[in-house]
């Protein structure tokens, strides 16, 4: 029978994890996934994520997609007994069949990711959000961060050695807000992302937020193109891929 093609919606928590993509010798969401998968369909079932989360960092909106042969399950049936294999810190909300040229990680046309940091001590959401002492300047964050939009070649905030073509990202949203409670929320969506580049730039804000660097040095470390000018990663814990969306009309109603 001709296999079809399937996005699934889901979300995890990252913190058991190393990251989305398989590594040897380190669990991940993709290994949990596919094993999974093989249990329900008797083979290996490769998957593709719409992206690579770290080690440690969480998505409240993912997608992946694979491709199935439907014959013992309808959509809603793989759905519940998929997640009722899975460990309760990985859940898929949703499957929907899509066309065979359809790629979650290419066809996706934004990303927004959030930072969580609180600078009084919590202990019911410290283990999402990175607790942060010292005071902090929201407003120059803000104007820090602002910056971000009229640049292209995020080098600076990019892990070195990884296997892209180039640095260029389209910014074209960012806010930091105030939560209360001595919370932060930090918002950053851009149509790609560089590995560890949100982290990255939260931990630079920070220096900003306290002094230690101004914005125009924020801005000459972009222009640098110098991962070691920026300031030091901010923890994964406080990060979640929020939200990932597609092109108006993608996708294509179920007909299992």
């Amino acid at each position: 029978m001709k296999k079809n093609k399937y996005f699934f919606c889901l979300s995890y928590d990252g913190s058991n994890y190393h990251g989305w993509q398989f590594q040897p010798n380190a669990i991940t969401v993709q290994e949990v996934i596919e094993d999974k998968l093989k249990i329900l369909f008797g083979e290996k079932i490769s998957i593709m994520g719409c992206g690579r989360t770290d080690t440690g960092v969480h998505a409240s909106n993912f997608y992946l997609h694979c491709e199935l042969v439907l014959q013992k399950y309808n959509l809603d049936q793989l759905c519940y007994k998929l997640n009722h294999l899975l460990p309760n810190d990985i859940a898929i909300s949703e499957i929907v069949k899509v066309d065979d040229g359809a790629h979650t990680r290419f066809d996706a046309i934004s990303r927004e990711y959030r930072y969580y940091l609180h600078q009084e001590k919590n202990p019911f959401i410290d283990k999402y959000s990175y607790f942060y002492v010292r005071k902090i300047d929201l407003k120059l964050m803000r104007d820090a961060g602002n910056l971000l939009l009229s640049h292209k070649d995020f080098t600076s905030f990019s892990k070195l050695h990884t296997d892209v073509n180039n640095n260029d990202c389209d910014v074209t949203w960012f806010k930091i807000n105030d939560l209360g409670q001595g919370k932060v929320e930090i918002v950053i969506k851009a149509n790609r992302f560089l590995r560890n580049m949100v982290r990255s730039i939260v931990g630079t804000l920070l220096e900003v937020g306290t002094g230690k660097i101004t914005l125009n040095d924020f801005n000459n470390i972009i222009d640098s193109k110098n991962r070691s000018n920026a300031g030091a990663s901010a923890p994964a814990k406080g990060l979640f891929l929020h939200e990932v969306k597609f092109p108006e009309g993608y996708f294509t109603p179920n007909v299992e």
